[in-house]
């Protein structure tokens, strides 16, 4: 197995006191400070966190737009210049391969998929796509997320224009002397900014951002547990190939006209789903008592039987209590039914939840 590689700004996170771990197939800071206080400085304030495991990709070529929508359920032929859309890579049979953003910049599009699957997806996408489709991927480039209630008034006091930004649009910044990609978007259920530059441009523009009273470096942690109060999923725990869209909760991202002509990959099952409902879906997870209940832990009927999985689980700083989220069978998937989990032979009681559990607050006025 290959050691980790390590992130442009590698050494900045140790300086600062960062805990490294392996993840996506690389170091990264998983902590600074702590985890609950990370998470509560990033509800309450701004937090930087490190992204640029993430793939960036740039697609271009003749009728690129249709060519990814043969692969992915959203509206992306109607998305205009410089907005995002997120949506997925699907299979054949509508299980998920990768959950991304996409975005028209001019005559080309940038996607960001996971760090853990880019290879795979950009292998996918070369595969499935035809010869007139050109995919780059863009590995001298880094990724930062500025996230929290104080972000917009951070950054735009760095690059003056940001702040109009609506909810899912990006642009081209000056930021610390060098040119940014500026998104509103990100991963934690607050207002916030996608950050791309140079990989050599990056340690300058970290540097900026924290030299705000208000900044603060967030490690894995805590966007884990931000993500998990938003009822957020996550690639490889919450989303994998065998899950469909309209199983994962995720109707929003299948754009209208999609659903009216099909022509993506696994519509027939996708569009079945959406007319009949799904045999299981996503929910969230209220948990008794004070222990975290974790990926893995089964889902049980009244019966004993085991139903269902935990793919998320956690504490969550915001509401004191533990919660999580689950596939369920649908008839179990309304608010206010109680289940029980089983953990290492442990039963806890829990009870079906409405998500996200914590409001989100990034939605723009700007008609986002």
């Amino acid at each position: 197995m290959a050691d980790p590689a390590t992130l442009p700004l590698d050494a900045w996170h140790r300086a600062k006191g960062a805990r490294m771990v392996p993840f996506a197939g690389y170091e990264m800071p998983i902590q600074y400070e702590g985890i609950i206080a990370e998470h509560l400085w990033t509800r309450e304030h701004a937090g930087l966190f490190d992204v640029s495991h993430m793939g960036q990709l740039i697609l271009t070529g003749r009728n690129v737009d249709g060519e990814l929508e043969k692969l992915m359920p959203g509206e992306l032929k109607a998305l205009k210049d410089g907005r995002l859309r997120y949506t997925m890579l699907l299979n054949e049979h509508g299980g998920i391969i990768d959950d991304l953003m996409a975005t028209r910049r001019d005559d080309h599009f940038y996607l960001v998929v996971n760090g853990a699957t880019k290879e795979g997806d950009i292998a996918d996408m070369r595969r499935r796509l035809p010869d007139t489709v050109v995919l780059d991927h863009m590995k001298e480039q880094a990724l930062l997320a500025l996230q929290g209630p104080e972000a917009a008034a951070v950054l735009d006091a760095l690059a003056p224009g940001v702040a109009e930004l609506a909810f899912m649009q990006g642009g081209l910044f000056d930021l610390a002397g060098t040119r940014a990609w500026i998104s509103r978007s990100g991963y934690t259920g607050e207002d916030g900014f996608e950050i791309s530059v140079a990989a050599n441009a990056v340690e300058a523009v970290a540097d900026a951002l924290v030299a705000d009273e208000r900044v603060k470096p967030i490690g894995l942690g805590a966007r884990d547990s931000l993500r998990l109060e938003a009822g957020l999923p996550l690639y490889g725990h919450d989303l994998d190939e065998k899950i469909t869209p309209v199983m994962a909760g995720l109707n929003f991202a299948i754009g209208k006209r999609r659903r009216a002509e099909g022509g993506f990959a696994g519509d027939e099952r996708i569009l079945g789903e959406l007319e009949n409902g799904p045999v299981a879906v996503r929910v969230g997870l209220f948990v008794d008592g004070r222990q975290p209940v974790r990926e893995g832990a089964g889902v049980l009927d009244r019966q004993a039987n085991e139903v269902g999985k935990v793919t998320s689980g956690g504490h969550s700083p915001s509401l004191g209590r533990p919660i999580a989220m689950a596939y369920v069978p649908a008839a179990m998937a309304e608010p206010g039914t109680h289940v029980k989990l089983e953990q290492r032979g442990k039963l806890f009681q829990a009870e079906v939840a409405p998500m996200p559990f914590v409001p989100h607050r990034y939605f723009r006025k700007q008609g986002a």
